[in-house]
């Protein structure tokens, strides 16, 4: 399956560097950790690198599809256990210090800020992904202060113990100096990859809108800000609104009421989760994107928009200039018609632009999970053989 190398061929080469992947969070293959894992280790195997050797930090069980891919001959494995969470291993860590086989494995790559595991090795070097610090930004943990420095000081032990910092975006890179200590420890940014999209579904949705509709993703979370594109539409009579993503929240359920209030049921979806075929068919049809989000580390929806060639709209706020770029049309507030004007001059300057919708496509295109493989190896490198970074 990848140019992986066998356990004999490693054991004949024993100067090899060791590099494990923290892949625990394999076991929800489906959320937006599980994905990452994925797409990374997949990239990694696949560019063939021959300078270290990958080990996989792997659940005990895994969906059937996940199995397939990472249960590869010759790709050495650790198996997650309770008794390897951080929790259990800071306590008995000590005792097996002097018993510890220095350096067993050469470098360690937490792979997300929330994961509960570390080397029980306290000399191996770690790098440690930092995907987000939305919980400081979130209205939800408004009246939870406790809870917030809480996180804030989980996170903090992982920097600490870390010798490299990734972010996916120079926003959360800013974010991480400006609410951790790093001691001089660098930070590198390196974007995760965007993945091929899914077959559309050969039909429109029974609920999708029959005319124009512009679109708009995620689950209904404050941070998303999906209220300001009633405004909008309000003023749009011409295009529907379609809103895919759980629904099930306190956020979503005045999303809901807000709806029947503004007598805006005709023209407004909330469609809940969807399928990703008919994600996919929602992206191809709509006219444009809206992603009003206040808060993102790194923004896929953007990205997954563009791959189709579509005009998106978004904030300017966090990580999304990064990705919309000089192609992306952004709102500086969300005042109704401020975000009306511009729309209106952002479809219009789609519209003179034949080469709009191949610019978009290029531009999501560079956001591969090669580009972001490569990016982590360079990483390792600068860790591993320093003098050569």
């Amino acid at each position: 399956m990848f140019p992986t190398r066998t356990l004999a061929q490693r054991q004949a080469r024993p100067d090899r560097p060791r590099v494990v992947l923290d892949l625990e969070k394999l076991r929800h293959a489906n959320c937006g950790l599980g994905r990452f894992c994925r797409h990374l280790a997949d990239g990694i195997l696949a560019l063939g690198e021959q300078s270290f050797d990958p080990v996989f930090f792997l659940p005990q069980s895994l969906p059937q599809e996940t199995v397939r891919h990472f249960r590869a001959e010759g790709v050495e494995q650790i198996e997650v256990s309770p008794w390897r969470k951080e929790t259990f291993a800071s306590l008995y860590r000590p005792f097996l210090a002097p018993f510890q086989r220095r350096h067993r494995y050469d470098l360690w790559h937490v792979t997300n800020q929330t994961s509960k595991y570390l080397p029980l090795d306290p000399t191996v070097p770690v790098v440690l992904t930092i995907h987000d610090l939305n919980f400081l930004h979130d209205d939800r943990h408004k009246d939870r202060p406790a809870a917030v420095v809480r996180k804030l000081a989980d996170v903090q032990r992982k920097v600490d113990r870390a010798t490299a910092i990734v972010t996916d975006s120079r926003y959360v890179a800013d974010d991480v100096a400006a609410h951790l200590r790093l001691g001089g420890k660098p930070v590198h940014v390196v974007s995760p990859g965007l993945s091929a999209p899914p077959v559309a579904s050969p039909m429109a949705p029974a609920w999708a809108p029959r005319g124009k509709f512009i679109l708009s993703i995620g689950n209904c979370l404050p941070h998303k800000n999906f209220h300001a594109l009633f405004d909008l539409i309000e003023r749009l009579p011409e295009f529907a609104l379609v809103i895919a993503g759980k629904r099930e929240t306190p956020y979503g359920e005045q999303l809901v009421r807000e709806v029947a209030a503004r007598n805006l049921g005709s023209r407004v979806t909330l469609a809940g989760q969807v399928s990703d075929g008919d994600r996919q068919w929602l992206y191809e049809q709509c006219e444009a994107f809206a992603f009003p989000s206040l808060t993102e580390g790194f923004g896929f929806p953007v990205l997954e928009a563009m791959q189709c060639g579509k005009p998106v709209f978004m904030s300017r706020r966090t990580s999304l200039p990064e990705l919309g770029g000089s192609l992306g049309f952004y709102w500086d507030s969300f005042g109704a018609e401020h975000m009306a004007t511009v729309f209106h001059a952002g479809m219009a300057a789609v519209a003179a632009m034949p080469t709009f919708a191949a610019a978009a496509r290029a531009r999501a295109a560079e956001f591969s999970w090669e580009n972001a493989a490569r990016g982590y190896l360079r990483v390792y490198r600068s860790i591993l053989d320093p003098g050569a970074a």
